[in-house]
């Protein structure tokens, strides 16, 4: 009797993946408690532990990292003298912003037009069930060839390095042979993609005081100096009038060497409206994976809805600044924060928080997984060969595993192609992409044990 193929085997087992992706979508699990509960993330975290264990991981534990969230670890011993393969994902999601933005509730996974669409379905709840599925393929088709460790992060996407310094702590935790990263994505539905760069982050929160208290915008509107107004006049310092970030000190110059993005592609992917331009000179490429980017992603004000006419005392803002590979992300907080405190306009008192710091990445692509890993998704993607890309976005997680394993070979995939609209309203996976991944993601870990035998 001829055996099923593996392919075969991962499309019967879709519809499995479907109703736990719903299951898993359905925590609310952001990792800010004063968003939602935090028994939403711990409840993530014991489905997580539990689907571990019912496919006989060992050593599956719940570990308290110092930022207060869990990460999930779970050990699968291979065969004798087999590498270790350590695959990541993170349980915990980006909140929803505007629910009456999406067209499905954001907490519930639901199909439409041929995609799942539900927060965390693409990053990275989605990316945690790939790598069920590739394991039970693998399971059902002779075993798992290499011994396997699992760690789903509970605070990815907050940036607080709670699993950065467990890891530390605990440095055999995590060792392995080879590194996949779920987290990532392909540079489009159907294009096989590995992720050879991550910019780095730092989080700040800055806030301006001008004020002992609101005062009537009538009675001292254009001499009072008003808080808020400062805060735009100093925010609006950070972007040249072409939009290029412009922090002091911090090069903005570098060029992307690799995969280009058209221009056209990206305006539709980011859904630019017609007449907007882009912001930023150079290539699409070079401003998104190679230069730095500073976005001001909240602002504490009074609404529009109740608003008085007042001059306010204080305002505070929250800025993320994206830090490409070859500048240090320590060194691009201390320059984001002089500019900050150099540039308040009328003597506004400023006051500078760190929330959070992650470091670029650039992974070796020469590396023997990486010819493994081509020769997985071309077989998965027939008639496609594997494309190397940058991504904007920071896992600072990849910086701390190659500092601890440096003979490790780290791997970048994912789920996150532009349509997943990641962090926005209307997140979705697609299915074929789940499928083709989870394939590509189990023949490799064959190929991969197969050529430490040679």
């Amino acid at each position: 009797m001829t055996a099923r193929p593996i392919s075969e085997t991962i499309a019967s087992l879709m519809p499995r993946a479907k109703a736990e992706l719903a299951e898993l979508v359905a925590f609310q699990s952001v990792a800010d408690p004063a968003q939602f509960p935090k028994s939403e993330c711990e409840a993530a975290a014991n489905w997580v532990a539990d689907a571990l264990r019912a496919e006989d991981f060992q050593d599956v534990a719940l570990l308290d990292t110092p930022d207060g969230t869990q990460s999930v670890y779970g050990f699968l011993p291979g065969p004798a003298g087999a590498p270790t393969v350590l695959l990541y994902a993170h349980y915990d999601v980006q909140p929803p912003l505007d629910e009456s933005a999406w067209l499905s509730p954001p907490f519930e996974l639901t199909e439409r037009d041929g995609r799942w669409y539900g927060r965390g379905s693409a990053d990275c709840k989605g990316g945690f069930i790939m790598h069920l599925l590739a394991l039970r393929a693998l399971k059902a088709d002779g075993g798992v060839p290499v011994s396997v460790k699992v760690i789903a992060e509970g605070s990815e996407e907050q940036g607080t390095g709670g699993l950065e310094r467990y890891a530390e702590a605990h440095p055999e935790l995590l060792a392995a042979d080879t590194i996949v990263i779920g987290d990532t994505g392909n540079f489009r539905v159907g294009l096989p993609t590995v992720t050879a760069t991550l910019r780095g982050m730092t989080m700040l929160r800055v806030t301006v005081d001008t004020l002992e208290g609101n005062l009537h915008s009538g009675q001292f509107g254009g001499a009072a100096p008003d808080a808020l107004a400062a805060l735009i006049q100093l925010l609006a310092s950070l972007r040249a009038e072409d939009g290029t970030t412009t922090v002091d000190g911090l090069a903005t110059d570098t060029e992307w060497d690799g995969l280009q993005y058209p221009e056209a592609e990206f305006r539709k992917d980011a859904k630019v409206l017609d007449g907007v331009g882009l912001i930023g000179t150079g290539t699409v490429a070079d401003r998104i994976w190679a230069r730095p980017a500073v976005t001001v992603i909240g602002i504490d004000c009074p609404p529009v809805v109740g608003a008085t006419p007042s001059l306010q005392a204080s305002a505070r803002a929250q800025i993320s600044l994206r830090v490409p590979p070859g500048q240090d992300a320590a060194a691009a907080t201390e320059l984001l924060t002089a500019h900050l405190e150099a540039h308040a306009p009328w003597g506004a008192r400023v006051a500078v928080e760190q929330v959070g710091q992650g470091q670029p990445f650039r992974a070796d692509t020469s590396s023997p997984a990486y010819t493994s890993m081509a020769q997985a998704m071309e077989a998965a993607y027939p008639g496609e060969k594997m494309q190397t890309s940058g991504m904007g976005g920071s896992i600072p997680l990849c910086n701390t595993l190659a500092a601890l394993y440096p003979q490790a070979e780290i791997l970048l995939i994912g789920l996150s192609e532009p349509e997943a609209q990641i962090h926005a309203v209307n997140e979705s996976v697609s299915p074929e992409e789940l499928e083709r991944l989870s394939l590509a993601e189990a023949l490799f870990l064959r190929n991969y044990a197969e050529s430490k035998r040679v």
